[in-house]
């Protein structure tokens, strides 16, 4: 329906500052670009995971899956696989995708599942009051590691890059202008579209004096070279400060595994009737 109201009357327990309202404005702003382009609202789904970013499903007023910690990758390849015509949305947390995660977000990528993820990286469990992340900077003193991590974190983007992703993207929740071209644009590639976004966790984790002193917008820059987006991935290893780029590192134009996935005969009714019979006799 046209003209809906987009944000829901759930009670929002985000807390002040957080990175979180940024995304979800921004969320706001790109399905209502969808809409007026005549996509109905009624066909996109958004899944989250677990986390102070899943909260999500609450406050947007469209078709939404809460799955458990780690899993939104699978529910969202089924739900495409299920109904490519839908355009479908994930939003995950660092520690939700980079940890118990990992090894969905690989495959999805390795696939090319036409599907977009939104990864909130705070860089610590918010939710559970800042344990540190695959992602959280060596050092980084929270309450599982009070006296300092002594793990180097991983760089997203070039794992996203190894695995085959076909659009691997970085926003920062601070750049509003920015992080909702970058949003709209993964939406709109044919095929998996990774948006690793800098958000801040004003509990846990506030960087957003170095965020703001490190991070420049690519500019000139040719998204079809993969040489090029490699470079400008291994600038910052999410870890010491240095330059942080925003924006599209890479863009490729390969099948998608929907597109490839065959069209699975209908089980004939004799089968199915066994296969009820079976089910049955678990009850």
């Amino acid at each position: 329906m046209n003209g809906r109201q987009l944000i829901t009357g759930a009670q929002n327990t985000w807390c002040p500052g957080c990175g979180n309202f940024s995304i979800q404005f921004a969320l706001k702003a790109l399905l209502q670009d969808l809409e007026k382009r005549g996509t109905s609202l009624d066909d996109v789904v958004l899944v989250t995971g677990i986390g102070c970013h899943a909260k999500m499903a609450d406050y947007l007023n469209i078709n939404t899956f809460y799955s458990i910690h780690g899993r939104v990758l699978p529910v969202a390849t089924a739900i495409k696989l299920a109904n490519p015509d839908l355009t479908v949305i994930g939003c995950a947390g660092d520690g939700d995708a980079y940890a118990e995660g990992l090894d969905h977000l690989i495959f999805a990528a390795k696939r090319n599942v036409d599907i977009t993820l939104f990864i909130h990286n705070n860089r610590v469990y918010g939710l559970t009051t800042g344990q540190y992340t695959p992602t959280s900077p060596l050092g980084f003193k929270g309450r599982s590691t009070p006296a300092g991590t002594l793990e180097y974190p991983l760089n997203p983007l070039e794992l996203m890059y190894a695995s085959g992703a076909s659009f691997v993207a970085r926003g920062y929740t601070r750049n509003q202008p920015l992080l909702k071209k970058i949003m709209a644009d993964a939406v709109r590639h044919q095929g998996f579209s990774f948006v690793d976004i800098l958000q801040i966790c004003a509990t846990y984790f506030d960087v957003h004096d170095v965020y703001d002193k490190y991070v420049y917008e690519l500019k000139d820059h040719d998204t079809h070279d993969p040489a090029k987006a490699m470079k400008r991935i291994l600038e910052w290893d999410y870890n010491n400060p240095a330059p942080i780029a925003l924006g599209t590192f890479l863009e490729r134009e390969i099948p998608t595994f929907d597109g490839r996935f065959p069209v699975q005969p209908a089980v004939p009714a004799e089968r199915m009737g066994k296969i009820r019979t079976i089910l049955e006799s678990y009850r």
